[in-house]
């Protein structure tokens, strides 16, 4: 196939009807018009011949309202942003001559009228040698053309001839203006831009459970969220039966993502703090750091469940059933022996409670079949009913409330003593152990990590629903016990595990992937690390990487491959005032702003903004065009990213954590979260392990 030869670096729109880049334009149009007929045509279903009920038509609609969403053209989104040309038609043996075929690559798939495609899914497999084809190994490819976009005008373009070895390889200058590109807003999809380490992650199958350890600006959390995307794409009808999840570390962060899978046309992926999934009580205490660590510790798993089955008691009596004038005996021996048989089979807790009358009532049946009566299915559930039946199930196998047997756990010694033995050592027990008594469960000050432990008991009295898919962002602040919380979300299904090991700012922080893999039950895990930094400037994250040998030993540091450097500075100031300016003077660029500080300084910046006619937002609020400068906690900053940051007094930073290491990791996330450029303003002198 034959295509215009172009150097490969961005070529502008010019007037002319032997441009290529207008007959590129006249593409996207035609397409964006394909686009617009297949949502009318799904606009204009009718289906009220085609439902049986009143539910169907309601899931019907439903079905119909998400598909037109998902057929939704955002105007200042590119629909495409690539082009293979094929050297042979994908699939056909390559004989001499063979005629190749030319594929668009987008956000969605597109086709016309008569079903051919215009637009081809990026997760398609057609569309994979856009994000793998090299010079070295150009998978059949001919030419790669990228597109530039201003909004949604299509207005440059570049090629790579990957199959012509006379042309040289070279950096994409669009791909980097892409990945530089200042942002406004929610963080967006990186579909255009992703790299062959990510695209390997990304295309990774369901069945299997996979770990990044990313760096700051490695595209650790994107490369999560197109994995549920291709996932999606790739298993749709499993997972629209087992269902998705996106966990983050908190709501801000949540806010901050929550439009890159709609972007990408996927509208049913929930998502949740692990906070959400064991919100079985309202939280309103907090724990010192030392006994949220042992809450935390994966020991209390057995605590519980000692605790949980030191409920069932051996039968002392028999049960005798009344029917009629017949009596029923069945012997506590062997009442004892269906018990014992039951706690063998370690199956749930209250799944063995539901089973027991049925042992039971099967024996009386057993017993009534061999005095010559037919008993059927009726009578056995009958005689389980019976209240003989009931009263010793109740004895035997009492009914427990999760929260209730946590409650008994922290606020009795003597209950905690018995069933820690050997587990937690004294010390820890008086750790956890409640200082004034609670009246009830409703009247406890429950904190977060008293939550975990309410749904791990919770899951030993019944299972917890399994999802198919779970992504668990921001992963290496969770303790063990919270890994279990989340495991339990996907023990039949499969797991994306994201995080950076040296950002772990939590004193319970996992110290290895491994371990946290054990604990989320995906010991059979994957671990792949990305190195590459596309989002951080090299002097911003060489900077940050001091910190490095005092927080993550042995942890690779992240190079950054971005060509323009950015720019760092570290200003000494003497008030308020002059950190305010050094926002003003960040806010003159194009692009997001954020000022992070120690959460106790927050106020006071708050007010010094004010002062100065500045308006800011919180983490969470979108910024817009007029308002582009958020105010971060630094307990906050974790997976946020702005163009330009103003990181106020480091040693703060450090000061304001349990311990110099959490505090060293916080500041390390702090300075990390700027794309551009960064501003350091300090009035005390700054951590030692910065001046190295």
């Amino acid at each position: 196939m034959s295509t215009p030869a172009h150097d490969p670096v961005a070529t502008p729109l010019a007037d002319g009807d032997d441009n290529p880049l207008l007959r590129e334009r006249s593409h996207l149009s035609a397409s964006r018009s394909a686009l617009r007929a297949m949502r009318e045509d799904v606009e204009s279903l009718d289906i009220r011949d085609v439902t049986a009920n009143w539910v169907n038509a309601e899931v019907l609609a439903r079905q119909i309202d998400d598909r037109i969403k998902a057929l939704a053209d955002l105007s200042d989104t590119p629909l495409f942003f690539g082009r293979l040309d094929y050297l042979h038609a994908p699939g056909a043996e390559q004989a001499e001559g063979a005629y190749g075929e030319r594929f668009y690559i987008g956000r969605r798939h597109v086709h016309d009228a008569d079903g051919d495609p215009m637009v081809i899914d990026w997760r398609a497999p057609v569309s994979q040698p856009f994000y793998r084809a090299s010079k070295k190994d150009p998978l059949d490819i001919a030419l790669r053309r990228r597109f530039g976009y201003t909004g949604g005008d299509l207005t440059a373009y570049e090629d790579e001839h990957l199959s012509d070895p006379a042309e040289a390889a070279t950096t994409s200058k669009l791909l980097q203006q892409e990945i530089e590109r200042p942002r406004v807003g929610p963080m967006r999809d990186i579909v255009a831009t992703i790299q062959p380490e990510q695209d390997e992650i990304v295309r990774s199958g369901l069945s299997g459970t996979v770990c990044v350890q990313g760096g700051p600006g490695t595209g650790k959390t994107a490369v999560g969220l197109h994995r549920v995307a291709y996932l999606l794409y790739a298993h749709r009808e499993r997972l629209a039966r087992t269902g998705t999840l996106v966990i983050g570390p908190n709501k801000s962060f949540l806010h901050y993502i929550e439009q890159v899978l709609p972007a990408l046309g996927e509208l049913t992926v929930r998502q949740a703090t692990v906070d959400d999934l064991v919100a079985h009580v309202e939280v309103r205490g907090t724990d010192e750091a030392p006994a949220a660590i042992v809450k935390g510790d994966a020991r209390m798993a057995e605590v519980l469940r000692r605790a949980l089955y030191a409920h069932v008691t051996m039968p002392a009596e028999p049960v005798v059933v009344v029917r009629g004038s017949r009596r029923w005996r069945v012997p506590a021996y062997e009442l004892e022996d269906i018990v014992r048989e039951l706690l063998d089979r370690d199956i749930r807790y209250g799944a063995a409670r539901e089973a027991l009358p049925q042992r039971i009532a099967h024996a009386v049946l057993v017993q009534m079949e061999r005095s010559g009566e037919a008993p059927d299915d009726r009578v056995q559930d009958a005689v389980a009913r019976n209240s003989a039946v009931k009263a010793a199930v109740k004895a035997v196998w009492p009914d427990v409330d999760p929260a209730k047997l946590v409650l008994r756990l922290l606020a009795d010694a003597d209950f905690l003593a018995e069933h820690a033995e050997g587990v937690l050592d004294e010390d820890e027990r008086k750790t956890i152990l409640r200082a004034k008594p609670v009246r009830s469960v409703k009247s406890a000050k429950w904190s977060a990590a008293d939550a975990v432990l309410i749904d791990e008991a919770t899951d030993l009295i019944r299972r917890t629903h399994s999802l198919g898919h779970v992504v668990l962002d921001e992963a290496q602040d969770l303790s063990p016990m919270q890994y279990r919380a989340v495991g339990r979300r996907c023990t039949t299904g499969s797991a994306t595990v994201l995080g950076d090991l040296a950002q772990g700012t939590t004193p319970w922080a996992t110290r290895s992937w491994d371990e946290a893999l054990a604990h989320l039950g995906k010991q059979e895990g994957v671990i792949e690390e990305l190195t590459a930094g596309f989002r951080v400037p090299t002097d911003v994250i060489a900077y940050a990487s001091r910190l490095l040998p005092h927080i993550a030993p042995g942890l690779t540091p992240v190079a950054s491959v971005r060509e323009n450097p950015g720019f760092f500075e570290v200003r000494t100031v003497t008030e308020s005032a002059e950190v305010v300016a050094a926002c003003e003077e960040l806010l003159r660029h194009e692009g997001s702003t954020g000022l992070i500080a120690a959460d106790s300084r927050v106020p006071a910046l708050a007010e010094a903004l004010t002062a100065a006619g500045i308006s800011h937002l919180s983490p969470g609020e979108e910024t817009t065009r007029e308002t582009r400068l958020t105010l971060v906690p630094a307990s906050l900053a974790k997976g946020l990213e702005y163009d330009y940051v103003v990181l106020d007094e480091p040693q703060a930073v450090v000061d304001a954590e349990p311990d110099e290491r959490t505090g060293l990791r916080r500041l390390y996330v702090s300075l990390t979260r700027a794309v551009s450029g960064l501003t350091v303003t300090h009035t005390t002198p700054l951590p030692p392990q910065l001046t190295e």
